[in-house]
C-alpha cells in the first residue's frame, strides 16, 4: 500500500476542501414575453408572466 513521504500541510488540505465552496452564478434565461433576464422556471419579475400566461400582477 502507498505511504505518503511527507506530511500534508493544513493549508494544502484546507485549500482542497475549499474548492467545493466556490459560488457559481445563478442560471439566467430570457423572458419570451418581455425579453428581460430572469431565472428559469420562475415568474418573470419584470412582466409577471410564466408559461405563456399572466401569473402575477406587476405594477
Amino acid at each position: 500500500m502507498a505511504v505518503p513521504k511527507k506530511k500534508t500541510s493544513k493549508a494544502k488540505g484546507r485549500s482542497r476542501r475549499a474548492s467545493a465552496w466556490v459560488l457559481k452564478r445563478p442560471a439566467r434565461s430570457t423572458c419570451p414575453h418581455c425579453s428581460a433576464a430572469k431565472v428559469p422556471h420562475v415568474v418573470c419579475p419584470n412582466c409577471g408572466w410564466y408559461k405563456g400566461r399572466q401569473a402575477v400582477e406587476v405594477d
